[in-house]
């Protein structure tokens, strides 16, 4: 018999700040397999293969867990390795941590190794606003930003609902959702969703949150009011929202991090209400999509131009990439980072599919990372009703 869905820890433990990949993997595997796919990397490999099923998952990109380990219990957890489900559940759960709950020496030598820097959430919160005071015209929108008495900086959130302009056709909450936000380098993805502030491993309340997805979320939340509505508008918001990271530890912690936010704010919306788990494995497909691996200099998969080779008389050699030599940031010759412009609903007249593409799954939406830099956040053919 199944088990009651209310019961999965993944919502018994849905508000914690390290968040379990067991707990996941025992609601739907799946979900935590959409969670570590890597889109680029397995349109690649199913193109080379011609086969649709080929899948790839995100890779460390890390020494931090093979060095912790000897011999054969580094297999699965050097730099190169895929990020596989068996080396994070079972009696390798939490292995994956956020960085504040990281030992500390372990801190300062990724801070050395890759200059990773987590941001306070207040700094976060301050530099988001100043985006939708640029986007609303007018300041204090989602909170008012104080400094305490004893120096520390914080925030006051707006009670009542977001109001939007009546007049301007621009500049409804539709819109909003509808805009495309971007976290380079995103570590844990604080800028777009903060369950807790990355630098102290505070929590921090749902009504409280600051993060440029959270802001879209409470907005969909004001203006929604069945469930069905609530999902629509939910999911656009999630395909409108982006970001990339080197570390494949990280950008498993930042895909989690989207996934239960979207979780929770179904849950306080629609308390009583069962989120169906094909809603939760459909936000997660787009997760792993939006938020996805990449050097974010050349906008090729990390180290990809390191493994190009080409066949000559001698057998295979690895081919020099002139960018990298040259430190040039486009022409790079390694894995071109893919993303999905999910506005773009109808297939194109003429489109051709090319080996290993599903038909099924509107493959003429991907394109190459630099494309979306150039392209209008919305296309003609996105219905807003």
């Amino acid at each position: 018999m199944a088990l009651d869905k209310e019961k999965y820890r993944i919502f018994e433990h849905i508000s914690e700040v390290d968040i379990s990949e067991q707990d996941i993997w025992d609601y739907e595997p799946d979900v935590l397999n959409q969670l570590l796919i890597d889109h680029t990397m397995s349109a690649k490999a199913r193109e080379d293969a011609n086969d649709p099923n080929k899948v790839v998952n995100i890779f460390w990109a890390t020494n931090d867990y093979d060095e912790q380990r000897e011999g054969d219990a580094k297999n699965g957890y050097r730099y190169d390795d895929k990020i596989m489900p068996d080396k994070i559940i079972g009696l390798n759960g939490r292995v994956i941590m956020p960085r504040v709950l990281k030992d500390k020496q372990l801190q300062i030598d990724r801070t050395k190794d890759k200059a990773e820097v987590f941001t306070p959430s207040w700094v976060c919160n301050a530099q988001n606003n100043l985006i939708d005071e640029a986007w609303f015209g007018r300041k204090e929108v989602f909170n008012r930003e104080v400094v305490n008495e004893d120096g520390t900086h914080s925030w006051i959130p707006t009670e009542e609902k977001i109001e939007f302009p009546k007049e301007d056709k621009q500049r409804t909450w539709k819109k909003y959702v509808l805009e495309n936000r971007l976290e380079i380098t995103c570590g844990e993805a604080p800028y777009l969703v903060s369950r807790y502030d990355t630098t102290t491993g505070e929590s921090i309340p749902l009504q409280s949150r600051i993060g440029l997805l959270d802001r879209k979320l409470r907005v969909v939340g004001e203006n929604t009011e069945t469930s069905g509505e609530w999902l629509e508008w939910a999911r656009k918001a999630y395909m409108h929202t982006y970001g990339y990271e080197w570390q494949g530890d990280n950008l498993l912690l930042a895909r989690e991090a989207l996934l239960y936010t979207f979780i929770e704010y179904y849950k306080a919306k629609f308390p009583n209400e069962e989120l169906k788990r094909s809603s939760i494995t459909g936000i997660a497909r787009i997760i792993s999509w939006n938020i996805w691996q990449m050097d974010g200099i050349k906008m090729v998969v990390p180290d990809s131009c390191d493994k190009v080779v080409v066949q000559t008389l001698f057998g295979e050699e690895k081919q020099e990439c002139k960018a990298c030599k040259e430190g040039k940031t486009t022409g790079h010759i390694g894995v071109h980072c893919l993303i999905r412009d999910w506005s773009k609903t109808k297939k194109p007249e003429g489109y051709q599919f090319k080996p290993g593409e599903d038909p099924e799954s509107r493959p003429w939406q991907k394109l190459k990372f630099q494309s979306l830099l150039h392209s209008q956040n919305r296309t003609d053919d996105e219905d807003e009703e």
